[in-house]
């Protein structure tokens, strides 16, 4: 079995990379990647295993050649690369568009001249909005930021896939946690940097707001467990577990006595998103976490270097 991966060099590919490089079914993985982010981390420290198998690409999503050329001979597609929505996800709507909404479209046409067998694409829990009561895949989307927005007009080109092939839109929840290709703009992972090196961190509004996460780790096992698990093609939430912000500085006050917080505008009550728990597709894919969130905070702050 030949992968492709875009955005292989981001966050959550150089996990998947690193889980699907010891599957003895898959024969070859090719990490497609702009590398916009300028985190080169899937290609320091210890050596993969499997890692004869994998093959960098640098590419754009919009060269439509140099993506025909990558997609030969490959029978799976995982589509992780975007722009990424945090702290920016209200500011150049052009640059979301380019990349998520036609950078997707590029792909999908790609794909659809290729003999690729099986689609799967990261979406976001964004594309809902804002809601104070808990919702699912039956809800309908009202994507507020120009990031969710491109997120989902990405979902409509995928959507055109599903007659052809067993193609998957998987809407993520909030990913936290260590990975050697970090980003320390989502919201755990940031609380996580400031209360470790700097014992104070900020929140904005009064902390109140809920939003629903997924750990790194489980999200990068359960696209990998598409492979063999093989759910029903379709949109699913993969979405762990709904947290306040607050929540989460109680959790690292106990972890860290001496950790101060300030709250900026905590007169405003922001706007919230509560995601369902999809239990079915969870089993499916093993998005089981034996850890408390405790547990969690307290392993990556030990994968800290000082």
């Amino acid at each position: 079995m030949n992968i492709l991966i875009t955005g292989g060099a981001g966050y959550i590919g150089t996990e998947l990379t690193r889980i699907l490089a010891q599957d003895s079914a898959v024969d070859k993985i090719v990490v497609y990647d702009n590398l916009s982010r300028q985190n080169h981390n899937l290609f320091l420290g210890n050596k993969f295993q499997g890692l004869a198998k994998i093959e960098f690409i640098r590419g754009e999503l919009l060269d439509s050649r140099n993506l025909k050329k990558a997609l030969k001979d490959i029978d799976v597609v995982y589509h992780l690369a975007a722009r990424v929505t945090t702290p920016f996800a209200n500011a150049d709507a052009h640059l979301y568009e380019q990349i998520n909404h036609w950078g997707t479209a590029e792909l999908v046409y790609a794909v659809e001249e290729s003999k690729v067998k099986k689609f799967i694409y990261t979406s976001s829990v964004g594309v809902y909005g804002s809601s104070d009561q808990a919702l699912d895949e039956q809800s309908s989307p009202n994507p507020k930021t120009f990031y969710a927005i491109s997120k989902l007009r990405g979902e409509e080109h995928v959507r055109r896939l599903l007659p052809k092939m067993d193609t998957y839109i998987f809407r993520c929840g909030n990913v936290y946690g260590y990975s050697p290709s970090m980003r320390f703009d989502a919201v755990i992972n940031k609380f996580i940097f400031e209360a470790n090196f700097e014992k104070r961190i900020t929140i904005h509004g009064d902390g109140e707001q809920a939003r629903t996460f997924i750990h790194i780790d489980l999200i990068a096992r359960a696209l990998a467990n598409v492979l063999t698990k093989k759910p029903k093609g379709g949109t699913y939430n993969l979405v762990e577990r709904t947290l306040k912000v607050m929540d989460i500085v109680d959790e690292l006050k106990q972890l860290m006595p001496e950790l101060e917080f300030i709250l900026t505008n905590q007169h405003m009550k922001l706007n919230q998103l509560v995601i369902k728990t999809n239990d079915l597709i969870n089993k499916q894919l093993d998005i089981s976490n034996p850890r408390s969130l405790k547990e969690e905070l307290q392993e990556f702050i030990s994968r800290l270097s000082f």
